[in-house]
């Protein structure tokens, strides 16, 4: 019995210890907010090259 009051106490002492410890570096640094996504044309330039594919792939379709 009194093993376990030893190890019940050396428990909640470490968890206190680690808690004040380990509070204070939770709330060090936020991270900042990712940028906007902004558009190069890459997104509109691979829109119209899909486009134009299914249009190939249609006309060689009928045309075969």
């Amino acid at each position: 019995m009194e093993i376990l009051r030893f190890q019940f106490i050396a428990m909640a002492v470490s968890a206190i210890v680690l808690t004040w410890g380990g509070l204070p570096s939770i709330h060090a640094q936020s991270l900042a907010p990712a940028p906007a996504p902004s558009s190069d044309g890459v997104a509109i330039d691979q829109g119209i090259a899909y486009v134009l594919m299914v249009l190939a792939l249609l006309l060689t379709y009928m045309i075969h």
